[in-house]
């Protein structure tokens, strides 16, 4: 049954204009949903253009097609955005891929485009709204991190070094763009139950570790990460900067 995002109400969310990477499925799918419920402008930018646009048609969306490893493209996407909306007050760097790799099996090929997908464009996405945030006097730019690199996660390098430096630059940003009146916050997911997450390596076995680590004994799901990220982009959250938060049921208490 979907999640009602409608049992709190931010007014801040009402008509602002949120751009959010890797919208078209899973976590960024249901902050797709999340901020449009709240009455937001939302437009999502994805390279799938099938999920893209029917999730669009779905929620009255503004969909964009992009390969965010593309940074010359995603900057041109992030200006239609703003042209469209006349700003960008929200940007949510959800777009990424925990794709799993033996280390000794890593060609540089490999390690560029794991940092290109999950570490890069989060830092060229926000350099290029910076600027109409800084002039706007205000924004929130919210990271995806993950516990991954927390758990020193093996089988999967490239994602979890890219995680681990989004820390860095959350801290950096905010610093960097605080006195423009931007704030810079990262979520960091712990096992979420997704679509690819269920299709790819979900076992029975896998399932119930999760649950026996977590201090919380149930699955988390989207709507965890999501709910959070309605907070970070509202202004209820006016005074939270470089900082993480972190939706994973206690699991990094192991």
């Amino acid at each position: 049954m979907p999640f009602d995002y409608q049992t709190v109400q931010y007014r801040s969310l009402q008509r602002r204009a949120v751009a959010i990477t890797g919208g078209a499925s899973g976590i960024g799918e249901e902050i797709v949903k999340a901020f449009v419920a709240q009455g937001a402008r939302v437009s999502l930018i994805d390279i799938d253009a099938e999920k893209g646009a029917a999730l669009a048609s779905e929620t009255g969306a503004s969909f964009h097609i992009c390969d965010v490893t593309d940074i010359q493209a995603l900057r041109e996407s992030l200006a239609r955005v703003e042209h469209e909306h006349h700003g960008i007050d929200v940007l949510v760097n959800n777009a990424g891929k925990d794709d799993r790799h033996d280390m000794e099996e890593v060609e540089p090929d490999d390690w560029r485009r794991a940092l290109a997908l999950n570490l890069d464009h989060l830092f060229f996405a926000t350099q290029a709204v910076s600027k109409g945030m800084a002039r706007a006097g205000h924004g929130s730019v919210i990271m995806l991190g993950s516990v991954s690199w927390m758990r020193g996660r093996p089988g999967m390098v490239g994602y979890t070094t890219a995680k681990a430096a989004i820390n860095g630059m959350t801290r950096t940003l905010a610093r960097e763009l605080g006195s423009s009146g931007i704030r810079v916050n990262c979520i960091v997911p712990g096992a979420i139950l997704t679509d690819r997450q269920e299709k790819l390596w979900l076992t029975p076995e896998l399932n119930q570790q999760f649950l026996d680590l977590q201090a919380l004994k149930f699955r988390l799901d989207a709507s965890h990460v999501a709910k959070v990220a309605l907070f970070l982009g509202s202004d209820e959250s006016a005074g939270c900067s470089g900082a993480n938060f972190i939706v994973d049921a206690g699991l990094t208490q192991n």
